[in-house]
């Protein structure tokens, strides 16, 4: 039987670039593996882009609706699969990461998962959660923050300016959104920030 993986790590860890890493590794021993990329996360398309300036174009676009299951077990009629690459896996919903298990154990096809634990305001994806609860084997790639401390969690750039409110997934609202990856003492330091001008305003 093959496993579920999780490798999360907060923002700028490296999760890409893991990914296209581990899909060289086994094409250059001839093996085929299979990357799915969530539709919602709208960031280079149908491609993944690596902050290394590395980009490789996703097998499969998943919206929130389909089955993955379903989606490998007819693909495996027509060719041989060694390994599951999913990007921005925080983004599928809970059902879709246990189609990820039964892959793993009835398809008996490896999975690896990369993705975000929290979001800005700290809070689980629903992807997330659920491949904490139900992978075989979970690693966190790491990560520093600018002070030069371990980061471990996401915070929000609205031009510019750190924001603790807001949706968790924001696609568009017309300004410019950025984020950077915290250690748990600047994170307070700047939501304390945040605060202060509320307050103050």
């Amino acid at each position: 039987m093959s496993k579920l993986y999780f490798r999360y790590g907060a923002m700028n860890s490296g999760k890409s670039t893991s990914l296209m890493q581990v899909a060289y590794n086994y094409e250059e021993r001839g093996m085929k593996v299979k990357v799915v990329k969530p539709k919602i996360d709208e960031k280079g398309g149908n491609k993944l882009v690596s902050r290394l300036g590395v980009i490789r174009e996703s097998d499969y676009l998943i919206g929130p609706d389909e089955n993955i299951f379903e989606i490998i077990e007819d693909a495996l009629k027509d060719e041989d699969i060694s390994c599951i690459l999913v990007d921005e896996a925080q983004f599928l919903k809970s059902k879709q990461v246990d189609q990820l298990l039964e892959i793993a154990t009835l398809l008996n096809v490896p999975v690896i998962c990369y993705g975000l634990r929290t979001d800005f305001q700290r809070k689980g994806f629903p992807g997330s959660e659920r491949l904490l609860l139900v992978s075989h084997s979970i690693e966190e790639l790491k990560t520093i923050c600018a002070c030069g401390k371990k980061a471990i969690f996401n915070g929000r750039k609205i031009n510019e300016e750190f924001v603790f409110e807001g949706d968790q997934v924001e696609i568009e609202i017309g300004e410019e959104i950025t984020y950077e990856s915290l250690c748990s003492g600047c994170y307070y330091k700047f939501k304390k920030e945040y605060d202060d001008k509320k307050v103050n305003k």
